[in-house]
């Protein structure tokens, strides 16, 4: 079974990675799910979902409630003895959707502070496909030369750049696009859009 890290984090666009999570749950991938303390108010704000819960236990619950999938794990971005927080855990990559510029900058500079800035880490250090999708603008020069930096280790930087040839017609089918765009960047086939002809 493939198996991906998702993390989102304290950016706007949240609904990048719920949706994302989706498609990886209807072809039977294996997700470890980390998300950021700072996430949680923004995910309720923007779209009424609410998985906070007094303790990891139920915030666990609530996810693995709202997916309906056994292969949704979550794990808390404090918990650094985490499966993921080690690169003997074996897996196919990791997505970072959406990724704040503190996240950026944290992998950026191998800070490891919590863990998703650590399974970033490992992810790098095992030469496995790492994704990141950073929501922020305009960019400023840190955020570009933190991308840059990333980019020339492999590192996918996708920003949430909505195009308009597919001629969208609602919010998700903006979605759509930038989560097909982040599957095809990472070799996972999708129709989430309708491709230039």
């Amino acid at each position: 079974m493939k198996t991906y890290i998702v993390a989102i984090t304290g950016a706007s666009g949240s609904i990048y990675g719920i949706r994302l999570i989706q498609e990886l749950i209807k072809r039977e991938i294996r997700i470890y799910l980390v998300v950021s303390k700072q996430s949680f108010s923004i995910i309720t704000f923007e779209t009424g979902i609410n998985w906070s819960g007094k303790t990891n236990s139920e915030t666990e619950k609530k996810i693995q409630d709202y997916f309906s999938s056994k292969n949704v794990r979550y794990y808390s971005e404090d918990n650094l003895s985490a499966p993921v927080a080690s690169g003997s855990l074996l897996t196919d990559g990791m997505f970072v959707i959406p990724c704040s510029m503190k996240t950026l900058s944290g992998i950026a500079h191998g800070y490891a502070g919590n863990l998703i800035d650590r399974a970033a880490d490992v992810t790098l250090k095992e030469g496995r496909m790492l994704t990141l999708v950073p929501r922020e603008m305009p960019f400023n020069a840190i955020h570009l030369e933190n991308m840059l930096k990333l980019a020339r280790l492999g590192v996918k930087i996708i920003p949430p750049m909505p195009a308009f040839y597919h001629k969208p017609k609602t919010i998700n089918d903006m979605v759509d696009f930038v989560v097909g765009k982040t599957l095809d960047s990472s070799g996972i086939g999708n129709k989430l859009f309708k491709r230039w002809k």
